[in-house]
């Protein structure tokens, strides 16, 4: 027998919190492999595929497109092991029924709770995931034991089951066992008598439906009446023996819906519809609101906080970039043995910033208010600002202060493609030690950047454009670029700002003073 699964959503790590459902990879009643992607999720750093820890049937899921979903929700339910079985279903519910025709309905029933505990640890055994989340890990889950409930009884005082088995004897057909293939393939053809071993096979046909998990439901009418009425099975406790749900729990819960929908209707939908007026008094179309949420909300969320607790300063300076952007051609130009991939003026700029890091390392920390210490940081990992579709994103190159210009190029290559097809991971968007953002892109020449938050600072560069320059005592036309540099005023003064822009300055304007770090 099938056993149901929820798959609940992991951590995404990074301390976040809720992911919003984008798109749904899979439909009720699709088969899913291990580690197959389920669902595709928004979180607040990044596009992510959800992928299953479990292989079987998908009987439920749980939230519409757009939805957000807290860590730890159910994503959808699995049944496990129904794809093995379903073939073999009508043999072994044949053999069942010519059993508990010989042996009464006592010993049928004793193995087919044999049979479902079999099946279940079996299928339990062979689904473990490979493919590691935040939350859920490479092992199989625990075996679950079956509870038998109480046979129903009729009302002559015999049970039920026997009752059915005496009849079915008289008439020459067989009991119907545990049906599972019917509803698990759409089939409105599989039913199941009023037998105890009938009770998880109607549980895993109210779960197939995409509306219901796993509930403790025998009726069939029950389970109808609650679907008429959009009650959530899931949400009632019921009164039965074990917990069961009986038509008057549903009744109950019928009425109570009756009455919030009766208050909510004359408290609520005036004073709703007066907060949010479709059109203004003047007849104007009302101005729209955009929720703050996924990428939008986190990016409002960091900023407002950077502007809150850093006392930040900013710095600029004109810089003659003319035989940076030499030097970068040449570059690009070899041939030979010398030949090598394009390198960005962003790589060149990232290279130029972990050199005057190395000199100035008050900039490359953060502050730890609860201690009141600065923490100098051994290791530069450099965000680089890049604009996408779902919003502005800082990927972070790793190490970056172990790296070549060529190699910090390649990997700003690599991440900047996984930002903007979304499938960057949000352990590739956080742990950055500092900042750099080329707003120049855009075509803008200066900026006071918002310092990303818990860094230190960040350094901005304008477009670079032909303007007139003095240069070597005569004007002329040159390649000019403007830097900008905003710091946290607590881990350093402005003399260490100006050092450090300085120093970034000369290397643009004269290359060759990075060779004294090479």
């Amino acid at each position: 027998m099938a056993q149901v699964l929820e798959f609940k959503l992991p951590d995404l790590g990074e301390g976040l919190t809720e992911a919003e459902i984008v798109r749904w990879l899979v439909e009720v009643g699709d088969v899913v492999a291990i580690d197959q992607p389920v669902v595709e999720v928004e979180t607040a750093k990044a596009m992510v595929e959800v992928p299953c820890p479990y292989g079987g049937v998908v009987t439920a899921r749980f939230g519409e497109e757009g939805t957000e979903l807290p860590v730890g929700a159910p994503l959808l339910t699995v049944a496990v092991g129904a794809t093995e079985s379903s073939s073999s279903l009508g043999t072994a519910a044949a053999q069942a029924g010519s059993r508990e025709s010989r042996n009464g309905g006592a010993a049928a029933d004793g193995s087919a709770a044999g049979a479902g505990q079999d099946s279940g640890s079996g299928s339990a055994s062979g689904s473990g995931s490979g493919n590691v989340l935040v939350g859920y890990g490479t092992g199989a889950p625990a075996a679950r034991r079956r509870r038998i409930r109480p046979q129903p009884t009729a009302l002559n005082g015999t049970p039920a089951a026997a009752s059915a088995s005496a009849s079915a004897s008289a008439s020459g057909s067989t009991a119907p066992g545990p049906v599972v293939a019917g509803p698990l393939t759409g089939s409105a053809s599989a039913t199941a008598g009023p037998v105890a071993g009938a009770a998880p096979a109607t549980a895993l046909a109210g779960e197939v439906d995409g509306r219901e998990g796993p509930v403790a439901v025998v009726s069939p009418l029950v389970r109808r009446l609650a679907r008429q009425h959009e009650i959530d099975l899931r949400r009632l406790t019921g009164s039965g023996p074990d917990g069961l749900i009986l038509r008057a729990d549903v009744d109950a819960a019928i009425r109570l819906a009756g009455e919030a929908a009766e208050a909510e209707s004359r408290s609520a939908d005036a004073p709703a519809r007066r907060a949010v007026p479709e059109r203004t008094a003047a007849g104007e179309p009302a101005a729209e609101r955009v929720p703050l949420r996924g990428v939008r909300g986190a990016v409002a969320d960091k900023l407002s906080r950077s502007r809150t607790e850093i006392p930040d300063a900013t710095c600029w300076v004109d810089a003659d970039a003319t035989e940076l952007m030499a030097v970068r051609a040449a570059m690009n130009a070899a041939t030979g043995p010398s030949a090598g991939p394009k390198v960005s003026v962003l790589a060149l700029l990232a290279r130029i910033c972990t050199a005057a890091l190395a000199r100035y390392p008050e900039l490359n920390s953060t502050v730890d208010t609860e201690a009141r210490e600065i923490v100098r940081l051994p290791g530069v990992h450099l965000g680089f600002a890049a604009q996408t579709e779902r919003g502005l994103v800082v990927p972070v190159v790793r190490d970056a202060h172990t790296r070549n210009a060529e190699s910090i190029g390649a990997e700003i290559a690599r991440l900047t493609e996984l930002a903007r097809t979304g499938k960057i991971s949000p352990a590739q968007l956080t742990g950055g030690t500092f900042t750099l953002n080329n707003y120049g892109v855009f075509g803008v020449d200066g900026s006071t950047p918002i310092i990303n938050h818990p860094e230190a600072a960040m350094l901005g560069v304008g477009r670079i454009m032909p303007k007139p320059w003095v240069h070597q005592g005569e004007l002329a036309v040159r390649q000019v670029v403007q830097l900008s540099l905003t710091f946290d005023h607590r881990v350093c003064d402005g003399g260490t700002a100006g050092g450090f822009l300085r120093y970034v300055a000369d290397c643009v304007e004269q290359p060759a003073v990075l060779l004294r770090t090479l």
